[in-house]
């Protein structure tokens, strides 16, 4: 379980629920047609890594942070502008990580050492005013970040779906430079979700959830809890940058609807509820469960809405009609709360971590 990082989950039930959650995601492009599929599929793997970002933060140290999306925002702009001008190669894909992660470390890095000393209250301030005019900003230089349109660009031609590598006999659909990108999506997000498992799971790990129980008495041990707050924030930036540059290369565009709207910060936080605070595991879960019901919900209630008409059943037909699925996502929300008030991960836990001896 070294891949694991020697966290590997705890029951049964979660086991299966994450192979097979992570068996469709890989099938996605072969057993469900249609772009619909492979576009969830790509934003839960995106998501994915970016509530296990925030989780970092939100779950492991217990920091209120409203700048997630701005550090997001950051790796696709990056991304974005650095195509736009330098055109669909692969120097610019370079350029546009070489300048997005350097950027948000050292934005991450001058918020915590400025705001982690303060209390949580007034960090979550801190984070929310920066955020908010990153996103003033990014929507008044039309001239770099092309404004409240934002920046379509092209990918370089391996990437493109005009570009065929196995024509459609082999497997009943062509494989080609979009299934390779979805891939690459795929990949990268698991690596960086393996990555954060091996943080929370390493002594600096161990710190930062005694940091979370008991700041003061971890101080009165001799840890420097500003500096692993810092470095807390910093990795979960450089992730939340990542995370935005694999969903601008996906989007082929990078706009503030997409990248910086507060609403993403909102549908962050409802993941990590939904999954479980405290465990990379519930990234994956929070994040399959929640855009798997965004996505597909309001279809199923059309069905069952049409089903119960067709039976002649009063009443379930007006109240699954589909334009309510916002009302039965909040209901899903709030049961989901209140019979896993941990999380899915939380619940389907079969015995508590051990302690540890750092």
């Amino acid at each position: 379980m070294m891949i694991l990082s020697g966290d590997p989950p705890r029951s049964r039930v979660l086991s299966a629920l994450l192979l097979i959650i992570m068996l469709a995601l890989l099938a996605t492009p072969f057993i469900f047609p249609g772009a619909k599929a492979m576009n969830v599929a790509a934003k839960i793997c995106i998501f994915a890594a970016l509530v296990g970002s925030y989780d970092l933060l939100l779950g492991y140290t217990g920091s209120v942070s409203f700048a997630h999306t701005m550090f997001y925002g950051i790796g696709s702009y990056a991304i974005a502008i650095a195509l736009y001008a330098l055109g669909p190669n692969w120097g610019a894909v370079a350029a546009g990580v070489a300048a997005g992660l350097p950027l948000a470390l050292l934005l991450a890095l001058a918020i915590g050492l400025f705001s982690l000393r303060v209390e949580a209250i007034f960090f979550a301030m801190i984070t929310l005013a920066v955020a908010s005019a990153f996103l003033v900003l990014a929507s008044q230089l039309s001239w770099l970040t092309g404004g409240e349109d934002g920046r379509s660009f092209q990918l370089p031609e391996l990437l493109r779906p005009g570009t065929v590598f196995i024509p459609k006999d082999w497997f009943g659909i062509p494989i080609n430079g979009r299934i390779l990108t979805y891939y690459i999506v795929f990949a990268v997000s698991a690596l960086m979700i393996l990555a954060l498992l091996r943080v929370v799971n390493s002594p600096f790990g161990r710190v930062l959830q005694a940091i979370r129980e008991n700041r003061f008495r971890a101080e009165a041990l001799g840890y420097r809890t500003v500096f692993h707050l810092t470095y807390a924030n910093c990795v979960a930036a450089v992730i939340a940058a990542l995370a935005g540059m694999l969903n601008a290369l996906w989007l082929r565009y990078a706009g503030p609807d997409t990248s910086l709207s507060f609403s993403i910060m909102l549908d962050i936080l409802l993941m990590v509820v939904i999954g479980g605070m405290g465990t990379i595991y519930g990234a994956i879960i929070g994040a399959a469960i929640f855009l798997l019901a965004e996505n597909y919900l309001q279809s199923l209630m059309g069905a069952a809405s049409a089903a119960a008409t067709d039976a002649g059943l009063p009443l379930l037909p007006g109240l699954l009609h589909p334009d309510r699925w916002l009302l039965w996502l909040g209901l899903l929300f709030i049961a989901s709360v209140y019979f896993f008030p941990t999380g899915v991960v939380g619940r389907l836990r079969s015995k508590p971590r051990p302690a540890s001896g750092h």
